[in-house]
């Protein structure tokens, strides 16, 4: 089978890139600032993905933040404790936890998307009108060659 090479992209490319993901890692930072003084960033990452996910089995979850499933369970005791979350029993199997966001946990996360949209918009608003077609062009293919990103790897950053 033939491989196929793909052309090297131009250094100047790839430092605008290394440049505007430096923006947008500002931006994910000053997002989730407000919500660091009240969750940890492992917590904010298991809130996040429940908002994503909707409620889910405590086994999962554990999978899906890369820890074991003891080490989780204290994760959710401090998440319910603070109000975050609450556990359900499963009506599936009774052996079984469920997670669920309760809504003050989904306020917080709307919270830092809220907060992000509204960073993205005003900055969006300072590149000239004209500009705005090709930045628009520019970030669509840059996301359909970097293809989704699996929502765990996203989860890291309380994404």
């Amino acid at each position: 089978m033939a491989r196929t090479t793909l052309p090297k992209a131009e250094p100047e490319l790839t430092d605008a890139t290394l440049t505007a993901s430096r923006a947008m890692l500002g931006v994910v930072a000053r997002s989730v600032a407000p919500a660091l003084e009240k969750v940890s960033l492992p917590q904010l990452r298991v809130l996040v993905l429940l908002a994503a996910h909707g409620t889910t089995r405590s086994g999962t979850l554990a999978e899906l933040v890369g820890v074991h499933a003891s080490t989780f369970s204290r994760t959710t005791d401090r998440l319910a404790a603070g109000g975050w979350v609450r556990r359900v029993p499963n009506p599936q199997s009774r052996r079984e936890t469920l997670v669920e966001l309760t809504d003050t946990g989904r306020r917080l996360v709307a919270s830092v998307v809220q907060r992000r949209r509204t960073e993205i918009s005003a900055i969006l608003r300072r590149v000239p009108v004209e500009d705005r077609p090709a930045v628009r062009a520019a970030f669509e293919a840059f996301a359909a060659a970097a293809g989704e990103p699996p929502l765990a790897d996203l989860a890291v950053l309380g994404v």
